[in-house]
């Protein structure tokens, strides 16, 4: 078979597979878009919703992490209170027994009476003053650590995110090679030195 009735062969065939399967329809379009990206697309879906659920996962288990701290220093701090009211409550009341019946020493009584509830309320004013400064403390630790587990998630998102960028597919590339494919479905693609 010569060159020319090669190349009239060809446009032949071309022209029938053209006509016939390669219909330039929105619905075609759609085929080869789906054909060409659908993949990807997909893979970016699963990866935006596993990350999602990632990072979901990791904010309810910081909340549920710190609700129990501050649950436990709620606790913590209660119990205190309650045992130095307690105290207070029994030294109180002992004293003032005590007076009652040794009437002949109600002047030494009462003046160690104010003298231990000066030493109480001191104390008790300086265990709520170390009180107050540990849950200072620990609401500071509390902050910083959900300060270092929201800049760990800000860095895990911005990698993420980071590697999804650099495996789009280029876009100079992309419309190389649409142009190459529309060229070809028009027959307008030529390879240099084919037509000698």
């Amino acid at each position: 078979m010569s060159p020319a009735e090669q190349k009239e062969h060809t446009a032949a065939d071309s022209q029938h597979t053209g006509a016939g399967s390669l219909d330039p329809t929105p619905g075609n379009i759609d085929k080869i878009r789906d054909i060409l990206f659908g993949s990807n697309m997909r893979d970016y879906d699963a990866r935006f919703a596993r990350l999602e659920e990632s990072l979901l996962k990791e904010a309810a288990e910081l909340r549920e992490s710190t609700r129990r701290r501050f649950e436990a220093l709620e606790t913590y701090v209660r119990k205190e209170i309650d045992a130095l009211q307690s105290r207070l409550k029994t030294e109180r009341d002992e004293r003032s027994e005590s007076s009652s019946q040794h009437s002949r020493e109600l002047k030494e009584a009462s003046d160690a009476l104010s003298k231990k509830i000066r030493d109480l309320d001191d104390h008790g004013a300086s265990v709520a003053s170390d009180i107050r400064q540990e849950i200072l403390n620990s609401s500071r630790n509390l902050m910083d650590e959900m300060r270092a587990r929201h800049d760990e998630i800000s860095s895990l998102l911005e990698r993420r995110f980071h590697e999804l960028h650099h495996s789009k597919t280029d876009r100079a590339a992309l419309a190389s090679l649409l142009t190459e494919v529309a060229m070809r479905l028009n027959d307008e693609f030529r390879i240099p030195g084919a037509e000698r």
